[in-house]
């Protein structure tokens, strides 16, 4: 199996998903907020790219949720905290998601053929799930604002190092693959100090979001994997 990791959307050019399973990684917080999502029982996510769009694709019964530059769109009716994805406010319906750069991500790894969410939260599972496509895989890092983002890069390494448990075979990865491997190996042991000492993270806690960041560091705590479905992501 041959993995190759993208460090931000900026990079992500169509070709390069040609033929493959996509793993778009967004830890904070969009891709960790689709597993809350689906795990409260969301009948699905639909990912779109810009405001006017979410606004545009309501509709009677679905939930309205985003963020820009890590604060809650007016008039939605969720940010992208995963603390707000409670069963009370999401079983059974759709969720209408635009995010500063997950959902961008989610957009651009379309060319794939099967596209999964990855986080902290699901490295495991979604290591599984990816095995079993069959197929090379891209590990998209969503970033942030066009650049590395260094949770992103820590959830690609533990994503290589859950497969690497599961593949008899060696895995083949480009150079940026390794150097995230190394770097979650040197930092698993003390992952939430990473993540908390982000650019991301600290942006998160200043805005009163600390709890979010404690949650999208957990490591494996769901079983929940996000699959592309047509336009809309559901439990795979």
């Amino acid at each position: 199996m041959q993995i190759e990791v993208i460090s931000n959307v900026n990079e992500a050019q169509a070709e390069r998903f040609s033929h493959r399973t996509a793993i778009v990684i967004d830890v904070l917080r969009a891709t960790s907020t689709i597993v809350a999502a689906l795990s409260a029982g969301a009948a699905g996510i639909v990912p779109v790219e810009t405001v006017l769009e979410a606004r545009a694709l309501l509709c009677e019964g679905q939930v309205l949720a985003g963020e820009r530059f890590c604060r809650k769109i007016p008039g939605f009716d969720l940010g992208n905290s995963p603390e707000e994805f409670t069963a009370e406010a999401v079983r059974g319906r759709r969720v209408v998601l635009t995010t500063t750069n997950g959902t961008r991500a989610l957009h651009k790894a379309m060319r794939a053929d099967h596209v999964l969410a990855g986080s902290l939260n699901n490295a495991a599972a979604c290591a599984r799930a990816a095995m079993e496509l069959r197929r090379d895989l891209v590990l998209l890092c969503a970033g942030s604002h066009d650049e590395f983002a260094l949770e992103d890069g820590v959830c690609a390494g533990l994503l290589i190092s859950e497969l690497q448990a599961l593949c008899s075979a060696p895995l083949e990865m480009n150079d940026f693959g390794a150097a995230m491997l190394g770097l979650y190996r040197n930092t698993a042991d003390h992952l939430y100090e990473v993540i908390s000492g982000s650019v991301t993270g600290k942006r998160l806690i200043k805005y009163g979001s600390g709890r979010d960041v404690e949650r999208c560091s957990v490591v494996n705590c769901s079983s929940i994997v996000p699959r592309m479905q047509g336009d809309m992501l559901v439990q795979g």
